[in-house]
């Protein structure tokens, strides 16, 4: 008698505690969104604001403050966040005070494109993003780029050049040229540099910078037209003429 006394007493236990779940959980689905939170992560967010971030928070044609918890769907807004090509991640969710929280990771442009009929800023993965009119990037200008593919390739060069401290302040400009191969224009002097196919890439940099090293010291880099980088294990360089020229 006892045993069954304790375990109906345990069900009776269970079934209030289920009642009060339901009844907390129905309360709180039917309160409404207090506000909207929206949380850059650290660094730079320039391109997006608060208020256009809030113009992607619509659901049904309306603004998701002061909609009931239970109705908003937190994947669709999640989704649409995401969308924006501003964007490289978003989380949405409700707290338990009810604020509607998002926390976007911005893209970061890593170079502009730059054709004859377009212009896009492209990130770290070569993902294309719109020029802004609340921001202008201080990237490096990339020229002759038009298929995917190539798009591919002058991602990862670009990758290479803004991974080292000295290169990605001195070049300020990379052309792909017809025969696929590419040059630079440098922020030290009005000379170009012949960098050549994308292949030894990592040698050619380390060649560029040892000539750097002495050209810099001893002044003659004031003497070059145009130093090229693709030959092995040297570095070929064009002087001017005196009146400018080669």
């Amino acid at each position: 008698m006892k045993k069954t006394l304790t375990y109906i007493g345990f069900l009776v236990l269970l079934a209030f505690l289920t009642f009060l779940y339901s009844f907390s959980s129905h309360r709180n689905e039917a309160k409404k969104v207090k506000n909207t939170v929206v949380e850059f992560t650290s660094g730079d967010n320039n391109f997006l604001t608060h208020s256009l971030v809030d113009k992607l928070l619509i659901q049904n044609n309306d603004f998701v403050k002061n909609q009931a918890k239970r109705v908003v769907d937190l994947h669709l807004l999640e989704t649409k966040v995401s969308s924006n090509p501003y964007v490289e991640k978003a989380t949405v969710f409700l707290t338990i005070d009810g604020d509607l929280k998002t926390i976007i990771k911005q893209r970061k442009p890593l170079a502009r494109i730059v054709n004859k009929d377009s212009s896009y800023y492209v990130d770290k993965y070569g993902v294309k993003m719109p020029l802004s009119t609340n921001f202008s990037a201080r990237v490096p200008l990339i020229s002759g780029v038009g298929n995917p593919e190539e798009l591919n390739e002058v991602t990862d060069l670009i990758n290479i050049i803004v991974s080292d401290d000295f290169l990605k302040k001195e070049i300020v400009a990379i052309h792909k040229l017809a025969n696929n191969e590419y040059s630079f224009s440098v922020r030290s002097g009005r000379y170009k540099i012949l960098f050549g196919k994308f292949t030894n890439v990592e040698n050619k940099f380390k060649k560029l910078k040892a000539f750097y090293n002495k050209a810099f010291v001893d002044a003659t880099i004031k003497k070059y037209k145009v130093i090229n980088l693709k030959y092995h294990n040297q570095v070929v360089c064009t002087k001017q003429t005196k009146d400018g020229k080669q």
